[in-house]
């Protein structure tokens, strides 16, 4: 006789392990992450009593919610479910980088894992003649770190201006106005280092997952950290 899903309890043993596999991986990466219940709450936009019983295995949650926890913690929510060994050095792909909306001539990734608690760094691409903005922007008081991989950029400080190639690093105070422009021939690469990190969650939730395009920043659109005024 064919057994049908349910019929003898095993569609709520299935449940029950389901909820019990979350919260033990919920609970490992939040301990990992050196989460209190409450800061992964506030994050998340819920409570500690909630997410207690999340990693009890007493309660369940929503996709959206599900999403929204992954997301804190810097994970996927199929690591979640997964009854593999955890590891919390996950390596994280290029095309995987969670990216800002596409602008004019460039594009910034996010490189460092949330929560983002001693530092951040962030990737940009520039294609020729593209820029940050049109008017340099600054971001709380921190130290900030700006390394080009390849390429030639200008970056104004304040009142100056610095040419940097390949290799070159520059370092500043994020309260300082500054802004970065491709002035040379070819796409260029740089990084941004910040420590400790400026971004609230707000600005954080503006880079989504996405594999982004193989030929370069897409010349469409506009937006990006910081254009003039905003964070990075």
């Amino acid at each position: 006789m064919e057994e049908h899903p349910g019929s003898d309890g095993t569609t709520a043993k299935l449940e029950a392990r389901r909820s019990s596999v979350l919260g033990v991986r919920v609970k490992a990466y939040r301990t990992a992450r050196r989460l209190t219940l409450r800061q992964l709450g506030d994050m998340v936009g819920t409570t500690a009593s909630f997410l207690s019983q999340l990693e009890r295995g007493l309660s369940g949650a929503n996709t959206s919610t599900l999403m929204l926890i992954a997301n804190s913690l810097g994970i996927s929510v199929a690591d979640l479910f997964e009854e593999s060994e955890i590891s919390t050095h996950q390596v994280l792909r290029r095309a995987e980088r969670p990216a800002l909306p596409a602008s004019k001539g460039y594009r910034k990734t996010l490189i460092s894992r949330r929560p983002i608690q001693k530092m951040e760094v962030y990737s940009g691409e520039f294609a020729v003649g593209g820029s940050t903005g049109n008017l340099p922007y600054t971001h709380g008081d921190a130290h900030e770190m700006f390394l080009v991989l390849r390429g030639r950029m200008q970056l104004t400080l304040g009142g100056e201006d610095f040419t940097l190639e390949d290799g070159d690093s520059i370092e500043y105070a994020t309260s300082t106005p500054h802004k970065a422009t491709n002035i040379g021939t070819v796409p260029a690469e740089v990084l941004w280092i910040i420590a400790p990190p400026t971004s609230g969650a707000a600005d954080l939730d503006r880079y989504v997952a996405r594999t982004p395009p193989t030929s370069g920043p897409t010349p469409t659109g506009d937006g990006g950290p910081a254009e003039g005024s905003e964070t990075q």
